[in-house]
């Protein structure tokens, strides 16, 4: 992680597991989750000792259809930054998705999130939620 901050020397305030999904882009808008407060910092918990990471997003209405995207996004993000000792939880705010137990399920059901992946367009969805905009 960049400036030398690890998980092992992070004080809860750095968060820097925060640092690493800040900026991935809504599939729908031209912003990053953080821009339009889909991920906020109290919501992003990071454990060392247990090697698990905790994220909850809210997305920007109760029926946005790209929950599960965003979900995935984030947490593809997690797992192509952070050693594979680290369990990724990914789940939405509890209250502020209609289809919120639906989409958990799909986000912590590994099969499902491997068969997504395996999913040429999807995963192309994906990786433009992950590239860099230049502004």
């Amino acid at each position: 992680m960049s400036g030398g901050t690890t998980l092992e020397n992070a004080k809860p305030g750095d968060l820097p597991a925060l640092h690493l999904i800040r900026s991935i882009n809504d599939p729908e808008h031209p912003l990053s989750l953080e821009e339009l407060n889909v991920l906020e910092q109290v919501r992003v918990k990071v454990n060392d000792a247990e090697s698990s990471v905790d994220v909850q997003f809210t997305p920007t209405i109760p029926h946005c259809s790209m929950a599960t995207l965003i979900g995935l996004s984030i947490k593809v993000k997690l797992l192509r930054s952070l050693p594979e000792r680290f369990k990724i939880d990914v789940s939405i705010t509890p209250g502020t998705h209609a289809s919120e137990e639906a989409v958990n399920k799909q986000l912590a059901d590994k099969e499902r999130v491997a068969a997504a992946l395996e999913n040429s367009s999807l995963l192309e969805v994906v990786n433009q939620c992950l590239t860099n905009k230049s502004t």
